[in-house]
Parts: structure tokens; C-alpha cells; sequence
């Protein structure tokens, strides 16, 4: 079976468990990483108060493959932490309980069992003060021809130690979508045209072919001044812009005078115009 394990950074895996060859993988145990580390070799005294590192595990067997991780500066802020662990538990505990049945299943049917598959890398956008973004990326697979892939965002709020959607930095997402969707169609276009190699027509009536608002795909607030918001990450996932086969779209443009101004009045000093 094709998985995505490639989400994972090779260097995050090397530290993760192996599960045993027969029967449902045991649990695997956390790699904390080098953060502490390198703390304590500079201070072993300082060992106690390091820092935790990035967090990955990788359950591989033959009921299914189960992988999750993110980075240190999640693993840092103990009510993300505390989020993340819960929503690693639940696809795990959920991921266990739907292989059971497809292999039940199988066995019943007469046809061969695959292992089901769920990976999920967290990774940083950036992180600024104040801020903290991150992009998710997923795959499952189920059964079927194929897994099913995306994208997610995590914003999280460091001063009100919550987590909160982009989107809901915005006035509305009528707002966001008229400061920034001429230019992200322009640009998605382009992007389509160039794999397909002719021209899209975003009036042809074909579903692939049509603009897309940038409130409808996975919102990632970037910066390039490690200050402020200057740049805005849109990702079509696979099936929103193309067909499965072309992957997902992922446009990234710079915050201009008109995003600014729909930028909620609270949050806008947060936002600063790119290049």
C-alpha cells in the first residue's frame, strides 16, 4: 500500500517506536526531542527545566499504521499540548476501532485485508510573538482505490491561551473574500494552467475550472518579518481545484492595503503589508 509516511520528517521517525510483527501494534512511546537536550548538555542542572522537544510516534503493524507528530513549539505551550494529545488519542483510539471492522469485514467477505492507515504532521507556519500558526497535513486510508489526503490550520492565541480559526480574524469571510479573491483566482489559475499546460476558462461550467473563495480552502496566516502577519496561505486540498490526480493547490500571497481592512480593528496591528 502507498502511504503517506514521506509527511514525516525523517528525523522525527528515526526516534519513534516499532511495533511488533504480529497482531494490533502496542503503544508507542513519545520522542522528545533535542530541545532538552542541548539545554542539558550546556546546564545538566537545567535539565528539570528544559523546554519539551517535538513529540512524534509511529505505530506500524498489520492491523494498521498509526502516525502523529509536532514540533516543539506546540510541545512548549501546555494547553496546546494537552489538545494535541487528545486529538492524537481519539484518531488512534478511532483508527483501531475501524480496522477492526474492515478486517472483520475482509474475513467474511473473502477478500484481502489492507492495513488502515492515519498520518498526521503538524508543522510550523511561523511563530511570532503573540502567535503561534501551524499547518496540518493528514492522510487516512480506509479501503478503497486509494487514501484520502488534506490540510488543516491551527492559529493559537498565546495571550488568551486559546486556539482560534483564521478566518475568525477577519471581519467576515464576505470581507476576506472580496480584499483578496481576485487575486487568488488570478493566481490559482495560473497555477492550473501551467500543470494542465492549456489554458483554464473559469466560465467553462466544469467544477475544476470555476474561482474558488479563499474562505472555502485551508487558511494559513504567514510572516515575513517575524513580527506580523504579512503573508496569507490558501490550499485547496485534492477534489477542490483538480482532480485527485493533480494534487492540492497551494497559493501564497502578500497581505496588501485591502486585507488590512478586513482585518478585524483588534487584531489588526498584528497584520502588516508584505512582499
Amino acid at each position: 500500500m502507498n502511504r503517506m509516511v514521506a509527511l514525516l520528517p525523517l528525523a522525527l521517525l528515526a526516534a519513534c517506536s516499532k511495533a511488533a510483527e504480529q497482531g494490533e501494534p502496542s503503544e508507542a512511546a513519545s520522542s522528545e526531542a533535542s530541545a532538552a537536550q542541548a539545554t542539558a548538555q550546556a546546564d545538566p542542572a537545567a535539565t528539570a527545566a528544559a523546554a519539551p522537544g517535538a513529540v512524534a510516534i509511529d505505530e506500524d503493524g498489520k492491523l494498521f499504521h498509526f502516525a502523529y507528530s509536532y514540533p516543539a513549539n506546540a510541545a512548549g505551550i501546555p494547553a496546546l499540548r494537552a489538545e494535541l494529545e487528545a486529538e492524537k488519542d481519539k484518531a488512534r483510539t478511532e483508527l483501531v476501532a475501524q480496522a477492526k471492522d474492515g478486517q472483520k469485514e475482509s474475513k467474511e467477505g473473502g477478500y484481502e485485508y489492507h492495513p488502515y492507515d492515519t498520518v498526521t504532521e503538524w508543522t510550523v507556519v511561523t511563530d511570532i510573538p503573540g502567535w503561534l500558526s501551524m499547518k496540518g497535513e493528514f492522510y487516512s486510508f480506509t479501503g478503497g482505490a486509494h487514501g484520502n489526503s488534506g490540510t488543516q490550520p491551527l492559529l493559537w492565541d498565546k495571550a488568551a491561551n486559546r486556539r482560534r480559526e483564521p478566518i475568525a480574524l477577519f471581519i467576515s469571510p464576505a470581507a476576506l473574500n472580496a480584499a483578496l479573491g481576485p487575486a487568488y483566482c488570478a493566481a490559482l489559475n495560473a497555477e492550473r494552467s501551467k500543470r494542465r499546460q492549456e489554458k483554464v476558462d473559469p466560465n467553462s461550467g466544469d467544477e475544476f475550472d470555476k474561482c474558488l473563495a479563499p474562505s472555502e480552502v485551508t487558511i494559513l496566516l504567514g510572516s515575513g518579518d517575524k513580527a506580523h502577519f504579512t503573508r496569507i496561505g490558501l490550499i485547496a486540498d485534492p477534489y477542490m481545484a483538480g482532480p485527485y490526480a493533480e494534487g492540492d493547490y497551494e497559493i501564497t500571497l502578500p497581505v496588501n492595503a485591502a486585507v488590512l481592512k478586513a482585518v478585524k480593528p483588534e487584531y489588526r496591528s498584528m497584520f502588516a503589508v508584505g512582499r
